[in-house]
């Protein structure tokens, strides 16, 4: 694991039972997936590279539009499958085939990763097969090479 992924890792499992909040990126306070993304950011690299436009709970289902991969890879590096993965990288989950990928979270290790799961808070959950085949994308970050 690099020094960047060692971080992401050591920030996320500091998030672990953050309550989750649509749209909140505020650690012990209240985040969603994209929020515990987001400050992990932040706290590794300042300023969030992009503004988050307000987004509602169905904006996936609703709009089609791969909005969160597409974030994901103007900021991060893909990851050629998931053999290639690391600690610390990002994962982006579809639930539906026939929907917009929605879901994020930061691998910690082959069988693991931590999510801001709905109606609960920030968890570590295992990576069981009904979770890994869902991952849409793997997306390293900046000086995680």
């Amino acid at each position: 694991m690099t020094a960047i992924g060692n971080r992401v890792v050591a920030i996320a499992e500091q998030w672990i039972g953050t309550p989750y909040r649509h749209q909140g990126s505020t650690k012990g306070v209240g985040c969603d997936c994209l929020g515990l993304v987001r400050g992990i950011w932040r706290e590794i690299y300042g300023a969030e590279p992009e503004l988050v436009a307000p987004y509602a709970a169905d904006w996936a289902e609703r709009g089609g539009q791969e909005r969160l991969p597409e974030a994901a890879g103007r900021h991060c590096a893909a990851v050629p499958g998931f053999a290639a993965a690391r600690p610390g990288d990002l994962l982006i989950f579809r639930f539906r085939p026939q929907f917009a990928a929605k879901h994020a979270g930061i691998l910690v290790g082959a069988d693991a990763f931590i999510h801001a799961y709905e109606q609960a808070a920030v968890i570590r959950s295992a990576l069981v097969p009904a979770w890994r085949r869902r991952i849409a994308g793997i997306y390293r970050f900046p000086g995680n090479s």
